[in-house]
């Protein structure tokens, strides 16, 4: 056992999403969307994290370091999870982010993903797209779609990810899973093999330059159903990104390419849910034939309005989704405010909810607690360590977040204090800082 496998451990332990490992700091969890220490870890100085980092790295991905400064990779612990592995460099030295994969795919179920959306599984042809930014769940949301696939259908599924994250066994569906690095060189060399591969459907992890882009826009219009990814934030923006990437003469033919192709944009960002956890709020955009002819006439502008009357065909924006989680209490207004778009969209919705808002409530926010603590404070040793490794994880134990009423386990840290409310946001954070 790799001794980085005691951090891992925890992170399943205690629902982390991510841990975050930096030369000459704390190492920490992200969890619930809040930054928190690691308990019980000192700061690992630059060369224990090399060497605590190198122990789980293919030798590939070392070379490949050493050269370009970063690189990506998944690593598995056996019946515990899979890990989307980031190294890189910074001003104080090596530094590595993991992301979790749980080994279980979630389902459309367990992520309550709305039928409009799972009906886009269902489809013969055509372009659907995830969109959000880094961290929004567009994997978790993606591979819960092909798994509803690979269960209901009698198919072909090719994947291209870098790397490969939701491992999918084979159900009803024949389901080839491909790694950027590893079994093809790029994207697009992948995904213009895949047309000579057979597939049904083809899910692209990322559709990062223009070759690639147009290759899946071709792909969904020879007839098959092609998935993807892109770092925008509404579904309306992400047309636009797709035609912006192509030269000015050639929009034209795009516009229209992507008027017939593009079926649906799923849209969302995760908020933080009351009183754990997150929820992810979703945009949705269906390509109906009003839409496809605002695609094609260079009308993108009026997507937006589309989408407002579009609610009896399943279509929602970003604002409805966020308000309709503070109406039942999953997120707080504050939160809303913070990741919506329109600012002054969900200010409105609010006061029609008869929601009482202020904007200078959101300088008073509490600062997040440490993660709870093992019930063994000390740091765990590994068996015969070539040396004392500063910051070593405490011994994988069962965390006090899951211990059961009446456990003699201590409780966590208390959270700090909230402060009093001010009238000024900057004057509060200086509060906060002790200024």
């Amino acid at each position: 056992m790799a001794r980085i496998d005691q951090f891992f451990v925890r992170m399943v332990q205690l629902g982390a999403s991510d841990l975050h490992m930096s030369s000459e700091k704390v190492p920490m969890f992200r969890l619930h969307g809040d930054m928190v220490p690691v308990a019980g870890c000192d700061a690992i100085p630059e060369a224990g994290l090399r060497e605590l980092l190198w122990e789980i790295t293919p030798e590939r991905n070392r070379k490949e370091f050493d050269s370009d400064c970063d690189t990506d990779f998944a690593y598995e612990i056996p019946g515990q999870a899979r890990f989307r592995c980031n190294y890189f460099m910074d001003r104080t030295g090596m530094g590595a982010v993991f992301r979790l994969i749980p080994e279980e795919v979630l389902t459309v179920d367990q992520l309550g993903l709305p039928k409009v959306v799972r009906d886009l599984c269902y489809l013969s042809k055509g372009l659907v797209l995830v969109t959000g930014p880094t961290g929004s769940g567009k994997s978790t949301t993606l591979a819960a779609m092909i798994d509803l696939i690979n269960k209901t259908r009698s198919d072909h599924i090719i994947t291209i990810e870098d790397p490969v994250e939701f491992v999918h066994k084979q159900h009803r569906c024949l389901v080839n899973q491909r790694e950027v690095g590893r079994h093809t060189q790029s994207f697009k060399r992948a995904l213009r093999a895949a047309l000579r591969e057979d597939p049904d459907i083809v899910l692209v992890g990322e559709m990062r330059d223009l070759e690639t882009i147009e290759i899946a826009i071709e792909t969904a219009e020879t007839g098959h159903l092609v998935f993807g990814t892109l770092h925008t934030t509404t579904a309306p923006s992400t047309v636009d990104r797709i035609i912006d990437q192509f030269p000015a003469d050639r929009q034209d033919q795009i516009r229209t390419m992507l008027s017939s192709s593009l079926k649906g944009v799923v849209s969302q960002t995760l908020c933080k849910k009351q009183p754990k956890g997150r929820v992810a709020a979703l945009e949705i955009l269906l390509v109906t034939s009003a839409v496809s002819a605002q695609i094609r006439e260079g009308k993108t502008y009026q997507i937006q309005n589309a989408m407002q009357t579009g609610g009896r065909h399943g279509m929602r924006l970003l604002n409805d989704s966020l308000a309709e989680f503070v109406s039942q209490g999953l997120v707080d207004p504050g939160e809303a405010y913070i990741k919506a778009i329109d600012k002054l969209g969900i200010q409105q919705k609010f006061e029609q909810m008869g929601v009482r808002f202020d904007t200078a409530s959101l300088g008073t926010a509490e600062q997040p607690a440490m993660s709870p603590a093992p019930a063994a404070a000390a740091p765990a040793q590994h068996p015969n360590p070539p040396a004392p490794l500063p910051g070593a994880p405490p011994a994988a134990t069962r965390s006090t977040m899951h211990d059961a009423p009446g456990s003699s386990t201590p409780p966590p840290p208390a959270a700090p204090t909230r402060q009093p409310a001010e009238a000024d946001p900057f004057e509060a954070f200086k509060h906060r800082r002790g200024r």
